[in-house]
C-alpha cells in the first residue's frame, strides 16, 4: 500500500509534468560548464599548503641530546633511539666530561598518528613539522625512516612566522640587543653608579638614661632539718611507752 502522504498533489502542475527534475539538473550542469574550474591538477600542480601543515617529522640531529623525552611521551611508541657516551677532555678541568652521541633515531610512520607531542616536548628544538607528504611506500616496512632520511626533510621545513609587531619582543632578541649596545672596550663602558636614595633613614630611638629599679632580694632558703631520734613517749597518741 502507498502512504497517502507520499502521493503527489495533482493540483501541483510542476510535479505532475514528467521530466521536470531532469531539466533542473541539466540547468545546473550548463551553469557550471560556463564557470572556470577551481580544481588543482595534482600532481602536475603542487597544492598550496598552510604553513603549519603536518606532513612529516624532520630531525635536526645536531640539537638532539638523547634526553629520551620524545620516545617516552609518544603514545604509539613509534620512536626508537640508541646512543652511547663519549668522554670530552676540557682544558683546565679536573676530569673529563661525558656527552651522549646519537647512534639511531628512527620513526615508524606506519604507527605514527601525527599528534605532535614529540615536537612539543623536545626541549632543544630537534624535531620540526615539515609540509612534505609525498613519502608513500609500497611496503609497510619501508615507512620506518632513520635519522639520515629524517634529516633530509629539514630542507623543506618553512621558516617560523614573523613576530607580531605590536607584541613583546622575544627574550633572545632583547638579550642580543642589550649585548650589542655594550662596547667591547672596557674603558669605553660607562660607569654604573647605584642610584642614591633621597629618603632620610629613620632616627634610632633615644636610649633611656634611667637605671631600672633593683629587684628585691630573695630570702635565703634554709635547709630542711635533719631527721633525728624521736624522744621517748613522743607518739602519735600522746601516751607513754608501752611496757
Amino acid at each position: 500500500m502507498t502512504d497517502p502522504s507520499e502521493r503527489s498533489d495533482p493540483a501541483d502542475g510542476e510535479r505532475s509534468l514528467p521530466g521536470v527534475g531532469l531539466v533542473k539538473g541539466l540547468a545546473v550542469t550548463l551553469k557550471t560548464m560556463t564557470r572556470r574550474s577551481a580544481t588543482q591538477q595534482y600532481p602536475d600542480v603542487a597544492p598550496a599548503l598552510p604553513p603549519r601543515s603536518r606532513g612529516v617529522i624532520a630531525l635536526l640531529a645536531e640539537n638532539c641530546t638523547v634526553c629520551m623525552l620524545c620516545a617516552r611521551e609518544c603514545p604509539d611508541w613509534c620512536i626508537y633511539i640508541d646512543s652511547h657516551k663519549e668522554e670530552v677532555v676540557v682544558p683546565g678541568a679536573a676530569r673529563a666530561r661525558q656527552r651522549n652521541v646519537l647512534d639511531r633515531f628512527d620513526i615508524d610512520f606506519s604507527l605514527c598518528m601525527y599528534c605532535g607531542i614529540c615536537i612539543e616536548v623536545c626541549p632543544f628544538d630537534a624535531l620540526y613539522w615539515s609540509p612534505e607528504f609525498e613519502y608513500a611506500e609500497y611496503d609497510i616496512k619501508d615507512l620506518l625512516h632513520d635519522k639520515d632520511h629524517l634529516g633530509e626533510w629539514m630542507g623543506t621545513v618553512p621558516p617560523p612566522p614573523a613576530h607580531d609587531p605590536n607584541g613583546e619582543p622575544a627574550k633572545e632578541e632583547t638579550a642580543a640587543a642589550r649585548k650589542a649596545a655594550i662596547p667591547a672596550n672596557p674603558a669605553e663602558r660607562p660607569a654604573v653608579t647605584p642610584p642614591r636614595s633621597t629618603e632620610r633613614p629613620a632616627a634610632a630611638p633615644a636610649r633611656s638614661t634611667e637605671r631600672p629599679a633593683a629587684a628585691p632580694a630573695r630570702p635565703a632558703e634554709q635547709p630542711p632539718p635533719r631527721p633525728g631520734p624521736r624522744p621517748a613517749g613522743d607518739t602519735a597518741t600522746g601516751e607513754g611507752p608501752t611496757p
